[in-house]
């Protein structure tokens, strides 16, 4: 299909239904995706063992969680369980504390808890040692104010992460076509595609401007077309990666974009 990279997960170390069915929606007129899948997965030991029989030399990241049942206290035992597990068959990681849908999830952004798991996970991948560096990114909220984007910042250097994925979905449900008895319907979850584009695009470039620069952003939310990719990495981003924009646009999108970002 033409991607560059292939983020994987979230895992967690114990497998978990996820929530109830129905638990993705599409919202049309939006095109967007509401989702409360909650990290349903087979547990990392299952998804390490599938990325051991892996051929490709694609670049794989592991997007790295913690089970629902976890308490947010004992969060950084789940996360370091599975960077170990997966260190020997990705690329990179993703931290991920920014989903909508595990609940308590979103208060380990609050930065002590952050700098605590982030220094964990810096340290175990010294432990480890690996000839070739494995970079470990963290997966932001779009609902997060400047004065916490501003904290991130900080928390990336202080920590020696290497980047951020800006952003996950928005428990926000502003300025939208679908009408408000369907998403009262819906219900709670995280919502992504083109609502979220100009938003992302936003974080992104303060990030970028803030940070002066120093860091990778992997760009992603509300990439439904060519131009939206090439503006997200106008905007500092260094990646970009599709999910919603994938469902609208097809398979063709991601040769769409890059034979645009190859002319321009």
């Amino acid at each position: 299909m033409g991607f560059g990279h292939v983020e994987i997960g979230t895992l967690t170390p114990r497998p978990q239904p996820g929530n109830d069915k129905p638990r993705l929606f599409r919202l049309i007129e939006d095109q967007a995706l509401v989702n409360r899948m909650g990290f349903n997965n087979q547990g990392v030991d299952v998804a390490a063992a599938r990325l051991a029989r892996v051929k490709s030399d694609i670049i794989i990241g592991g997007n790295l969680g913690k089970n629902k049942t976890t308490p947010n206290e004992e969060a950084w035992e789940d996360y370091r369980y599975c960077f170990r597990k997966l260190f020997p068959h990705v690329h990179y990681f993703t931290v991920n504390v920014s989903s909508p849908n595990t609940p308590g999830l979103r208060e380990l952004q609050e930065k002590k808890p952050l700098q605590q798991l982030l220094n964990g996970l810096v340290e175990l991948r010294k432990e480890l040692h690996s000839e070739a560096h494995k970079p470990i990114f963290l997966k932001i909220a779009p609902d997060l104010e400047k004065e916490q984007l501003n904290d991130i910042i900080d928390l990336v250097f202080s920590t020696g992460i290497d980047g951020l994925v800006a952003t996950n979905t928005t428990i926000s449900r502003e300025n939208l076509k679908t009408p408000q008895s369907r998403l009262n319907e819906i219900g709670a979850g995280g919502l992504s595609g083109l609502p979220l584009r100009e938003h992302a695009s936003e974080i992104i470039r303060f990030l970028h401007q803030e940070s002066g620069g120093k860091f990778p952003i992997i760009g992603v939310g509300g990439i439904m077309t060519p131009d939206d990719a090439k503006k997200k990495l106008d905007a500092g981003a260094s990646l970009v990666q599709l999910y919603t924009g994938f469902i609208y646009g097809g398979v063709g999108l991601v040769g769409a974009i890059k034979k645009e970002l190859a002319g321009s």
